[in-house]
């Protein structure tokens, strides 16, 4: 019976040492799990870091504001090499082109309508960018309307007529059509139009430099400029008188009392996207009042307002000195910090006086 005994302790220690072997392969394939599933983890977390960081450095450059750039000598370049005749009005439009063209040229390219990062997470930009749009859009009415016709029952060009609403096409559309496309469309209207005023094609297009049609487009400028002042001396709240409805001869006959004064304050959130859109027309104000500067020359000299011009941009330019601050301080008028929107609605005003100013040398200087 003894061998029986052995047999059976021998048994139960092969089942014994097969336990402990199969637990060691366990331990072991977990501790392979864990050290793979480390790996994994970190090699991802590695990646969304890189990610990040790549963004975040992409999204910095590309909130870079363009340069501005002399206009009569960057006229006179796309004169030439199209092989064109720099006539009067040859300026304005060219530098509306430019102006039109840097929204899709500059770093990161146009960013009002992108769906992906970084340019989802930018709202600077495309606040200066709408800024642009704005001007462009007006100065693109204006040569419709104005510039281009010789009075108020003659023909609109044909080229003008189908620039101004690709400019004031939505902002914000993506695709079908996507928002670059239509404004490429419309800086190649712009330049069917400049062909036919050098001459260079048929029929020939007209400019009329006329003070009458420039005092319509300042009033346009005038208003614009006056309402960023508004919104932006406004991101700090103050009590304003309602100017809108005092006088409404409709509230009166209706014995409704409108509310005379109230509290009116940019949304917080609102601060830095009001301040970026003012440097954006600031920005683009400044060009085209240097190209109505060289086209517009005779007309400025005959109302002695060629100073007047210099000093409204002078005053544009200002309102784009560069930013040292990483974010758009908001302190109260008189506090310890400073107030950006404040300083930028102080260069706004004065130059909307200016433009105001302007106007009266031009209709009666």
């Amino acid at each position: 019976m003894l061998w029986k005994k052995d047999i059976a302790m021998l048994d139960w220690k092969n089942r014994a040492s097969g336990v402990r072997d199969n637990a060691d392969e366990s331990v072991g394939s977990t501790r392979n799990r864990k050290i793979a599933g480390g790996w994994f983890t970190r090699v991802i977390g590695g990646l969304l870091a890189l990610y990040l960081l790549v963004t975040v450095i992409v999204g910095w450059y590309w909130s870079q504001e363009p340069e501005t750039f002399p206009v009569q000598q960057r006229a006179q370049a796309a004169a030439e090499s199209a092989q064109r005749k720099v006539v009067n009005g040859y300026t304005t439009v060219e530098t509306l082109k430019q102006v039109a063209g840097t929204l899709l040229s500059k770093p990161g390219g146009y960013l009002s309508n992108d769906l992906a990062p970084p340019g989802l997470w930018l709202d600077n930009m495309p606040s200066w960018e709408y800024g642009v749009l704005i001007q462009v859009r007006d100065l693109s009415r204006a040569l419709r309307k104005d510039f281009a016709r010789s009075q108020s029952q003659s023909t609109e060009d044909v080229d003008l007529t189908k620039a101004e609403p690709r400019f004031n096409f939505d902002n914000k559309s993506w695709a079908l059509p996507a928002s670059e496309s239509e404004y490429q469309e419309g800086i190649k209207a712009l330049d069917r139009y400049l062909a036919r005023l050098s001459g260079q094609k048929q029929p020939a297009a007209q400019f009329y430099a006329r003070a009458d049609n420039l005092n319509n487009w300042l009033g346009d400028a005038a208003t614009r400029l006056g309402s960023l002042s508004q919104r932006l001396s406004a991101s700090i709240g103050r009590v304003q008188i309602n100017t809108n409805m005092v006088k409404d001869p409709a509230l009166v006959a209706s014995g409704i009392k409108p509310t005379v004064e109230g509290t009116y304050e940019t949304p917080w959130m609102q601060i830095d996207n009001v301040f970026y859109e003012a440097r954006g027309q600031a920005w683009a104000l400044s060009h085209i009042l240097r190209a109505i500067e060289v086209d517009f020359a005779d007309v400025l000299e005959k109302k002695n307002a060629t100073v007047s011009v210099r000093q409204i941009i002078r005053e544009l330019e200002a309102a784009q000195e560069p930013m040292w601050s990483p974010m758009i301080l908001n302190g109260s008028g008189y506090g310890l910090l400073a107030n950006h929107s404040l300083v930028m609605a102080n260069y706004i005003s004065r130059a909307s006086a200016g433009i105001i100013d302007l106007r009266q040398l031009l209709s009666s200087g």
